[in-house]
């Protein structure tokens, strides 16, 4: 088996906080919503925000929501083609809380990261492309 790149993740969030996952991936981080009607339609139990052209964040709104402990998750990574400075701006003026700055290692070597977390708990690291 050869893997060339993660397709997508799957995420759960409270049934009732839609808007607040529009408010983030969409309106902070830019992402574009996909199958959004359909779901707001009943014709779809997920809906998705495109991240990049390759990978995308499948949205599943449930009934019971357990937010992540941190036992059974930690992160994912997003790359972004862009100053990692420009985006620690952008989630200043957004009010979003960066946890912590570091240079880890990814499958391209090292490169600058923020970790936030989502409005539903998971945390996300933003890594700089090099």
């Amino acid at each position: 088996m050869k893997v060339e790149r993660i397709d997508h993740i799957n995420i759960q969030i409270p049934e009732n906080e839609v808007e607040k996952a529009l408010e983030f991936y969409h309106s902070i981080l830019g992402f574009s919503p996909e199958k959004l009607e359909k779901y707001r339609n009943g014709d779809r139990t997920s809906f998705a925000f495109r991240a990049g052209s390759t990978s995308m964040i499948h949205i599943r709104p449930v009934k019971k929501f357990n937010k992540p402990q941190g036992h059974n998750y930690d992160h994912f990574c997003l790359i972004v083609d862009e100053n990692i400075a420009s985006i620690k701006s952008l989630f200043e003026s957004e009010n979003v809380e960066i946890l912590r700055e570091s240079n880890p290692l990814g499958s391209k070597g090292r490169a600058p990261a923020l970790y936030v977390k989502d409005p539903f708990g998971y945390m996300i690291e933003i890594k700089e492309f090099r």
